[in-house]
């Protein structure tokens, strides 16, 4: 009992409960909104929900080391040493996605580090303007019709396929290609006016690779 006791009035010597309380509540509020605003408004062609949901639980544990290791010189210098063993393997398969990333990360240090106040304000600067650029980017395209079509084609090449697109879609996009002894797969976005676009299209590619598979998948709240 009289060793808790010790641990306990040690702990509170060294972290200020009202300061890590508030600190943590900052983290969650602002990673939560940065998760929503991901869902929103990213362009990724990821699982846009699942990806999000690591926001949270990564800023609240960047906080929680950053508020305990700011504490003691000898916990720092061991989280140094413990970090230079660890490998971030995640899969990044888009640059976006390590802005977001960096800035759950960035909430959890200014909030450990007592700066609640510091960690609203970046993030009330930081979302508007990646806001404003995803509108500049949706100059490309109208902000209705879009949809991303997924083509495999044992015969076609990405060029004679986005020739076909371009010449029946007033709006052709590639965002993925993998060529192997399967053939092509590619991942376009395409905006389509009218379904008889689409009809049209799918005869054509038909006529040149019988065998061709189409996948069409709408995308209504996509910000482009």
């Amino acid at each position: 009992m009289l060793k808790f006791e010790e641990y306990l009035s040690d702990f509170t010597n060294s972290v200020n409960i009202v300061d890590f309380i508030i600190g943590l509540l900052t983290a969650a509020i602002l990673s939560t909104i940065l998760k929503y605003f991901y869902v929103r408004h990213a362009s990724s062609l990821s699982n846009r929900e699942k990806f999000a949901a690591l926001f949270v639980p990564l800023s609240l544990t960047t906080m929680l080391v950053i508020a305990v290791v700011q504490a003691s010189i000898a916990l720092s210098l061991g989280l140094v040493g413990a970090l230079s063993i660890v490998r971030f393997r995640a899969a990044i398969k888009e640059p976006e996605e390590l802005v977001y990333l960096f800035l759950a990360i960035g909430i959890g240090l200014v909030a450990g580090a007592n700066k609640p106040l510091l960690a609203v304000l970046a993030l009330a600067v930081i979302l508007p303007l990646i806001y404003l650029n995803s509108l500049f980017k949706s100059k490309s395209a109208h902000a209705k019709d879009r949809m991303f079509l997924n083509v495999r084609s044992k015969t076609l090449d990405i060029s004679q396929l986005t020739t076909l697109l371009q010449q029946h879609l007033p709006f052709v996009e590639l965002k993925r290609m993998d060529e192997g002894e399967d053939g092509l797969f590619a991942t376009l976005l395409i905006k389509a006016t009218e379904v008889d676009q689409l009809n049209t299209l799918t005869k054509v590619l038909k006529e040149k690779d019988p065998q061709i598979t189409l996948s069409i998948i709408d995308q209504p709240d996509l910000v482009l």
